[in-house]
C-alpha cells in the first residue's frame, strides 16, 4: 500500500476539523502562496472531477505552516534552501509537534487504529535516521496514526 500525499493532506484536515481558510492561513505562515481552487482540488478524492495530485513540497510546507499556526513561529527557523526529504517519520515528527502529542498521547493514537507498540518501538520512530535504534515508519503505521487521530478529535454530538 502506497500513502499518497493527497490522502495525507486530506486525512490531517478531516481529524482535525481544519476548514480551507485554516489551511491557507497555515501555508501563509511559510510564505507559500496557495490558490483556494488549487487547494480544493488537492483535497479532492482521486476519481473526483479537477482532482490534482498534492506534491511533497505541498505537503512538507503545509506541515510547517502547521506548527506554525498550532505553536507559533520558530525561534530557530531552518534556512529556506535546505531541502530536506519529507519521510512518514517526519510526517509523524511535525504532527505530534504540531499537536503538542505526549507520549503516551501517542500511544493512545496508535491504540485507537488497533496498533499496539512498545516503549521503544514508539521511541524509534522519532529517531534521527541514523541512529542505531531508528526504525522506519511504514505507510501503513502511518495511515493507522491517521485513523487514530481522528478517532482521538472526534467530537461526538449532544443528543
Amino acid at each position: 500500500m502506497i500513502i499518497g500525499t493527497n490522502e495525507i493532506l486530506y486525512r490531517i484536515q478531516k481529524a482535525l476539523k481544519l476548514n480551507l481558510e485554516d489551511i491557507i492561513e497555515a501555508y501563509k505562515l511559510e510564505n507559500y502562496k496557495m490558490p483556494k481552487t488549487h487547494l480544493k482540488n488537492i483535497l479532492k478524492r482521486r476519481q473526483d472531477k479537477d482532482f490534482m495530485l498534492c506534491s511533497y513540497e505541498e505537503l512538507g510546507v503545509f506541515l510547517d505552516g502547521l506548527v506554525t499556526l498550532k505553536r507559533g513561529p520558530s525561534p530557530q527557523k531552518r534556512e529556506d534552501n535546505e531541502t530536506i526529504e519529507l519521510t512518514n517519520n517526519l510526517i509523524l515528527k511535525k504532527l505530534r509537534v504540531a499537536l503538542e502529542l505526549k507520549e503516551s498521547e501517542v500511544e493512545i493514537i496508535f491504540g485507537l487504529a488497533d496498533v499496539t507498540l512498545s516503549k521503544q518501538e514508539l521511541k524509534s520512530l522519532f529517531r534521527k535516521e541514523g541512529h542505531k535504534n531508528f526504525k522506519a515508519c511504514s505507510d501503513t503505521l502511518l495511515m493507522s496514526f491517521l485513523e487514530g487521530l481522528d478517532e482521538f478529535y472526534y467530537e461526538r454530538e449532544e443528543a
